[in-house]
């Protein structure tokens, strides 16, 4: 299994919380990201073109406000184990980071 590109992970992430549309995605990625990340439609539709063909998402439902369609995403089974997977690799690497400084006397938190 590949690593996963960090805008893919934050979207999984923020549709694990229930389905949402682009533009809730987006909102959804710069709060979890305390403002690190800002997705553009650009990357964030090629992102869900990429995640819906690996079957990690799926369209939920539309909807038409204001004259414009809204189209929500949703997580889906294989996408939350391998948000999971993704999830326990970054720990554990996070982790042995940490770790190592600590023995190296640089500090670091748990």
């Amino acid at each position: 299994m590949r690593q996963m590109q960090e805008p893919s992970f934050l979207i999984l992430t923020a549709l694990a919380a229930g389905p949402q549309h682009g533009y809730g995605v987006i909102a959804d990625v710069e709060r979890i990201s305390d403002g690190q990340v800002r997705l553009r439609a650009g990357t964030l539709y090629a992102a869900i073109d990429r995640l819906l063909s690996e079957g990690l998402i799926a369209e939920d439902r539309e909807e038409i406000v204001d004259g414009r369609l809204r189209r929500y995403y949703r997580l889906t089974g294989d996408g939350a184990a391998r948000l999971a997977a993704e999830a326990e690799r970054m720990h554990r690497h996070a982790s042995a980071a940490v770790a190592r400084l600590r023995v190296a006397g640089q500090g670091g938190a748990a």
